[in-house]
């Protein structure tokens, strides 16, 4: 089965300031919600809906925060804990 990947434009706007070795541990963190999305947990309240993942990355706790259905996966955005909550919900 095939799954469309979408990217906001927050996502986006991180995404690129990444250097090299966070982005190859970003992507195996996606590959691993491609394939299990139930891995991250379910936010509550204002963020009803979006599902967020905690990975380490170069010794530093990053979140991940998407959305998803059986045929697709929306990156929302990434980024470490701090402000992180706070940005999503703009």
């Amino acid at each position: 089965m095939t799954v469309a990947l979408h990217q906001r434009p927050a996502f986006k706007r991180v995404y690129k300031k990444l250097h090299a070795n966070q982005r190859d541990v970003l992507h195996d963190a996606m590959r691993e919600l491609i394939a299990d999305p139930m891995l991250g947990e379910e936010k509550k309240g204002d963020l009803a809906g979006v599902w967020v993942y905690k990975f380490d990355c170069i010794n530093q706790l990053y979140l991940l925060a998407y959305l998803w259905d059986e045929s697709s996966r929306t990156w929302l955005a990434v980024g470490p804990h701090e402000n992180f909550y706070r940005d999503l919900k703009r």
